[in-house]
């Protein structure tokens, strides 16, 4: 378990990126509390202002509960739409500067900037991108920059909001030593809660413990948690590319002009797209739907969507480029469907319904997917399609 030598990651993450990109479209609502989520008390906090954090308010929590801790809050419903655009133009930014650098999610990348000292210093050169965001996108962004991607996003949220850190390899324990466990990527709350009753408040603490005792109470995972806690990570930041996707397509044994089955296959394929989505944790950016006529003629439709992982939506989407596809009415030999432009997120709906029971209808969906199989639980309609 050693470090990886000679390596120098930043990660930068847009501060609030919900609540800024609202600030950026309507300066009135500068410095006063926001939450973004479903305007019902059924909903869920999506995101929220520092200002509201002072009063308790985190993501994720129910609206009703957020409404009490900061009643003065202006609760808005959010324009995925609008994010979406901005985290691109982000991502057009850093793409215009760094050698490599990953998109890890809607509103955070990681860069890979190890030798750009020889030429010049990797401090002053991403503190120059950071300025080069503010200056084209309007947005706040915070960095830290370190020896790994565990210790670049740990100084990024000290350096929050609207800051930046550096944490060279001899500070890096030092650095780390002091703060809340929590602090460590991919300690949730079980965990936090597991460590806490053991007596182990923070990082410094947790590097007390022998690394087999983490395996013993948490197995793998308390290896990791361990090996972070002590400032090693080896994982590589990975290059990011707009073709990065999953895709599914079906030849018919029989050419067809079926709408009614082509439309239930179509649903099928995609519901089954994403959830494999959400079972790796991703939102995509881009769905492509391609057909291929009976004389081998193939053709495609793509459309860049706001980033999302709900195949309510995504089925929606699908039609429409269906619909706009296929205007030949020839019969038909292979169908497919490809979702693009894929980033890791947390959202696995729609973040800004009204209410929380269609959060809870997929996590219910999933959960007997995961424990039964893809095919546990699908669309009547995905089921008629007859097509093989």
């Amino acid at each position: 378990m050693l470090l990886t030598e000679n390596r120098t990651i930043a990660h930068l993450d847009l501060d609030t990126f919900f609540v800024s990109v609202e600030r950026l479209r309507n300066s009135q609502l500068q410095g006063k509390p926001i939450i973004i989520g479903g305007s019902s008390d059924r909903g869920v906090v999506a995101s929220c202002s520092y200002e509201t954090r002072f009063y308790g308010v985190h993501a994720g929590m129910p609206m009703k509960m957020a409404r009490q801790l900061c009643s003065e809050a202006l609760v808005m419903r959010g324009d995925m739409e609008a994010y979406s655009k901005y985290s691109r133009d982000v991502t057009e930014v850093i793409a215009a500067h760094a050698p490599v650098y990953e998109k890890a999610s809607i509103d955070e990348h990681y860069l890979d900037v190890s030798g750009m000292d020889k030429f010049f210093g990797t401090w002053q050169w991403t503190k120059e991108l950071r300025q080069n965001i503010i200056k084209e996108t309007g947005l706040p962004v915070s960095f830290g920059l370190s020896v790994n991607k565990t210790v670049s996003k740990i100084a990024t949220g000290q350096a929050k909001p609207n800051g930046e850190i550096q944490v060279c390899q001899a500070e890096v324990k030092p650095f780390l030593a002091p703060l809340s466990i929590r602090k460590i990527p991919g300690v949730g709350q079980k965990n936090y809660q597991l460590l806490r009753n053991m007596g182990i408040p923070t990082i410094e603490v947790l590097t007390m413990i022998p690394v087999e005792m983490m395996q013993k109470v948490l197995g793998k995972e308390g290896v990791h948690i361990w090996e972070k806690a002590n400032g090693i990570d080896s994982a590589p930041v990975i290059p990011y590319a707009e073709q990065k996707s999953i895709s599914t397509e079906q030849t018919f044994h029989a050419d067809t002009t079926d709408l009614v089955k082509l439309n239930n296959l179509l649903v099928s394929m995609t519901e089954g797209l994403a959830f494999e989505l959400r079972k790796q944790g991703k939102l995509t950016g881009c769905i492509t739907v391609k057909i291929r006529y009976a004389n081998f003629d193939t053709h495609t439709q793509q459309l860049s969507i706001p980033y999302n992982a709900a195949d309510h939506i995504l089925i929606r989407k699908a039609k429409e480029l269906f619909g706009k596809l296929y205007n030949r009415r020839m019969l038909i030999r292979m169908l497919g469907v490809r979702l693009s432009n894929l980033v890791q997120g947390f959202q696995q709906i729609d973040l800004f319904e009204d209410t929380a029971e269609m959060a809870n209808l997929y996590q219910a969906m999933d959960k007997i997917r995961h424990r039964y199989g893809d095919d546990a639980v699908k669309r009547a309609v995905g089921l008629k399609s007859g097509l093989a």
